[in-house]
């Protein structure tokens, strides 16, 4: 019955996943109500919200346009599930930012698949990855799936492995543009933001670990079952979802490297697993066995959800 309900890519069915992500969103928000004394506090959180709303439906267009899925909405539902996990990230201004630049690029890089204006989509890409790097540097290690990308297309052009460094030329100049305008230390915001901490020791609470713990055990089941049943899918869709499975390892390496660890950082994650997910419920053909994935995955998050307010 549930799965029923997302099945079909309906007005409805978005409504539904924008007012509970504005439940959830005013749950987590209300634990600490003095920004609601501020104006411009007021502003950012809308912001956010907006920001986190346009990231779902980016997931869902990278899957609905590329052919990934077939005519469900069920990608916007899990992705809303997976910021469940870790509902500290709804407050991560730097994380969303970082992410939603990271969802453009990786929408680009899935429509390579066309060939049309390949050249465009891989600067495109790589633009936006170099922005991403500004609210969180680390993002940067998405150049390897441009990279990736143009090896699988347009590999045998070399003017297209030149783009990538023309868009870091263009950003680094805007930066170096918005660094003198507002004062800023370049080499100090470089220093900063470039470290590293591979120590998973952060938890201030047993239940992050336990949203950790569960988070991982979910994504390990759609990335097996994404591995397992890849030979199965269209010839033609080999490559999209490769890069898929590429950029949720990529999200986990900078996971794994950032300094100021926290769960937040495997936002990276949450649009390839989302995508994966989908992929896993609609290739199963018992409705009782994507019934039971999908009520274990809802009763996880709200579980990880809940326990960390």
């Amino acid at each position: 019955m549930i799965t029923s309900v997302f099945k079909k890519s309906t007005p409805l069915n978005y409504s539904l996943v924008v007012i509970l992500m504005l439940v959830f969103f005013l749950i987590y928000q209300f634990q600490d109500v003095s920004w609601m004394s501020s104006g411009v506090l007021l502003l950012q959180k809308s912001g956010l919200l907006l920001v986190l709303l346009a990231s779902i439906f980016i997931a869902n267009f990278i899957t609905k346009k590329n052919g990934l899925s077939k005519d469900s909405s069920y990608t916007i539902f899990f992705y809303f599930l997976l910021l469940l996990f870790f509902p500290s990230v709804l407050d991560n201004v730097n994380l969303i930012l970082a992410n939603f630049f990271i969802l453009l690029a990786l929408r680009r890089l899935i429509s390579l698949q066309s060939l049309k204006a390949s050249k465009e989509k891989i600067f495109d890409a790589s633009l936006w990855i170099f922005v991403a790097t500004l609210f969180h540097f680390w993002s940067i290690l998405f150049l390897v799936l441009v990279f990736i990308s143009i090896i699988f297309h347009v590999s045998r052009d070399y003017r297209n492995w030149l783009l990538p460094f023309i868009a870091f030329f263009t950003i680094g100049i805007v930066f170096l543009l918005f660094a003198a305008i507002w004062d800023v230390n370049v080499i100090e915001f470089v220093n900063s933001n470039v470290s590293t901490n591979f120590n998973i020791d952060y938890f201030t609470n047993n239940y992050q670990n336990a949203a950790l713990s569960i988070y991982v055990s979910v994504a390990l089941f759609f990335v097996v079952s994404m591995f397992l049943t890849l030979s199965n899918r269209p010839q033609l869709l080999h490559t999209s979802f490769k890069k898929i499975i590429a950029s949720f390892f990529i999200g986990v390496i900078i996971f794994l490297i950032s300094s100021n660890k926290s769960n937040d950082l495997l936002v990276f994650t949450f649009a390839p697993i989302a995508i994966m997910a989908t992929s896993h419920i609609e290739i199963v053909q018992q409705q009782m066995k994507r019934e039971i994935v999908l009520a274990v995955f809802i009763v996880c998050s709200l579980f990880a959800f809940f326990s960390q307010l």
